[in-house]
């Protein structure tokens, strides 16, 4: 199975419990094709059940429309098509507010390691 990581636009996320069955589902979207869709292409992929739980806690503080990080694997659905299961998520944001080293905040170097020109007489 392969594994993908893409940046798509949170739309919601829907748990559903029933007969001692656990599911989870993500719904993100994409950029529109303008063909097919036009204002944005809404796209639905299972988690993976060994996921679900870290998956929905990661969903809950996500507002509409934030971008996100998401890990999936593709397995072979009928017809040689590809499915989506997510294995985690993230917010883009959470990532991209590491900080960044400063040029100016780089230590000095040590003066006198580079020995002087030789000066002409």
């Amino acid at each position: 199975m392969a594994r993908s990581i893409m940046e798509v636009a949170f739309l919601s996320a829907e748990k559903v419990e029933f007969d001692n069955v656990k599911l989870v589902k993500l719904f993100v979207g994409d950029e529109p094709d303008g063909k097919r869709d036009l204002g944005i292409s809404i796209l639905s992929m299972n988690v993976a059940e060994e996921a679900l739980d870290e998956v929905w806690a990661a969903c809950e503080g996500l507002d509409v429309l934030e971008p996100i990080r998401v890990t999936t694997e593709i397995e072979r659905g009928s017809k040689n098509t590809g499915k989506f299961i997510v294995l985690h998520v993230e917010p883009v944001k959470a990532t991209a507010q590491a900080p960044k080293p400063n040029p100016a905040q780089q230590p000095a170097k040590p003066a006198g390691t580079q020995p002087e020109p030789a000066k002409a007489n």
